[in-house]
Parts: C-alpha cells; structure tokens; sequence
C-alpha cells in the first residue's frame, strides 16, 4: 500500500517514520518542507494524493482547508483512495469534510490521536476512529503501525472529533485541579512532589495526571503540546457546546484559563503552563 502523508510537526514526523519503518512506501509532503529518513518527499500535495491512502496531520480547520480543499486535492486523488484526517478539528468541519469526500467519491476516515510526540515515537498511540467501516477497514494495517489501540466510535466520522475534543477538555480541567489542589497544600506546608504522590498512589492514577503532576512538581513547562494549541482545542470544544445549544460551566472555566496564560505570555509552553499560570501570579509575563 502506499501511503501519502501531509503535515510533518512533531507528531507527523514520528507517524509518517513509523509507516516507513514498518515496510510502507510513504510520499510525503510538508509546508516547510523538510526530510525524514525511508520517506519520499514530494514536491506537492497534489502528489502526495497520488496514495491508496492519505494521512494529514495538520494543525487545523483552516490549514486542512488550504492545503485539501482549496486545492481540489479530492477529485485528483486516486481512485478508492481514503483519506485520513488525523488531525484535532471541530465537529462542524469534520461534517464539512465528509460531505466533500462522498460529493468527490473518496473514502473519509477522522482518525484523531491521544498521545504527546514521545508516545507517537513509539507508535503507541490511541487513535479514534470514525467513519466508514469499510474505509476503516482499508487502512487498519497503518492505524496499526502508529498505534497501540484502534478506538472505533462508530460509522458517523464527526464523533470521533466530539470524542477527541471531549477528551482534551478534561485534560485542561485535570491541570488546573491539579494547580488548585497544589495552592491549598502548598499554603499548607505540603510539597507538591509530597501531594503528587499521594493522588497518584490512590485517587487519581491516570496517564495525564502522571504526565502533568511531573510538570508542575518540577516547574518544567518544555512544550510537548503547545498551549497555544490548547487554547485552540477548547474553543473548538466551546463551539461544540454551543452547537448543540449545552452550556458547560467547567469548560467555560478551563477555556477562560487556558486564555489567560496564551495571553500572559506562555503560548509556546506547555499547555500545563495554565498550572504555571494559577500557581505562580507573580511570574506573569505580559498580562
């Protein structure tokens, strides 16, 4: 099978090195260009669609917009080709997207991913697939290779991204109970490494709680998921709610947070930085 891929960050870099490792002729293509080792670059997007299946790993609505859309990249695509959306999007684009892979006769496959770079490295990451069955079905073999686990949420692709973005809203909400805890113990006299391992050791055990208590215990904000990309998932969230008319008072909390500290300077942080950001008012920068 040969695999087309678009979009080469952090996260695509590591996908598109798996699918070559793995044996897959991978043809790829990248906004700013770039080379990852087993993997054909190609000049354009338009080449990168010549695939039996095509993975963009975009940043978002607008720059899946450019790049697919805006191109015409469906019609020329090639026959039978699936095209797999790996990328965090609203719920309203997704709807957008499979109504212009069924008008160009072209499978449509949202496949958003849990996982930071590190978890991509080691092709382990949690991959929520929605979409045709059969579409799913045609490119299991690559979700394999850049996963651990296949999560299917059913033949409707935009509940997959509802799922996604549900699951960042509660990651956000995680970190700042977390930096809301912390402010009670530490006034308290408790280290936060002290109150860390208690919650890990019984109530709250979970990958992000021990992912992110490592960041705010060692004040250590190195961006594995930028906040400013943060920022963007809870709107996408608070545009979700909105659309089906539900107010979400801890999401409304979280995205009105995770604004403050894009806006106070630590976009390019982690988006743990929100933890920075309610713990230490002091070291505010640009608010």
């Amino acid at each position: 099978m040969q695999v087309g891929f678009i979009g080469l960050g952090a996260m695509g870099s590591a996908m598109a090195r798996n699918l070559a490792a793995a044996g897959y002729q991978v043809r790829a293509w990248n906004r700013s260009g770039g080379s990852i080792e087993g993997v054909q670059m190609v000049g354009s997007a338009a080449e990168a669609f010549d695939a039996d299946a095509v993975m963009t790993m975009l940043s978002d609505d607008d720059a899946i917009r450019s790049v697919v859309l805006d191109r015409h990249l469906l019609a020329g695509g090639r026959e039978g080709m699936v095209h797999v959306v790996a990328s965090t999007i609203s719920v309203a684009f997704a709807r957008e997207l499979v109504a212009a892979h069924q008008d160009a006769g072209r499978g449509y496959v949202s496949a958003p991913v849990l996982g930071r770079p590190d978890v991509a490295t080691k092709g382990e990451l949690n991959i929520l697939a929605g979409g045709d069955p059969a579409s799913i079905d045609k490119v299991r073999p690559i979700l394999d290779v850049i996963g651990g686990r296949i999560w299917e949420m059913g033949s409707d692709a935009p509940t997959a991204n509802a799922a996604k973005l549900a699951c960042n809203m509660m990651i956000t909400m995680a970190i700042e109970a977390m930096a809301e805890a912390v402010v009670l113990t530490e006034a308290h006299g408790l280290d936060r490494s002290g109150f860390f391992e208690l919650i890990l050791n019984t109530l709250f055990g979970s990958r992000a709680y021990q992912t992110y208590s490592a960041n705010i215990a060692q004040k250590r904000y190195e961006p594995g998921f930028k906040a400013i990309l943060g920022l963007k998932d809870l709107r996408l969230a608070s545009e979700a709610a909105a659309g089906i008319g539900r107010d979400l008072p801890m999401l409304d909390a979280v995205h009105g947070r995770m604004r403050e500290t894009v806006d106070a300077g630590y976009g390019n942080e982690d988006w743990s930085a929100m933890a920075k950001f309610t713990l230490d008012p002091d070291s505010r920068r640009g608010a």
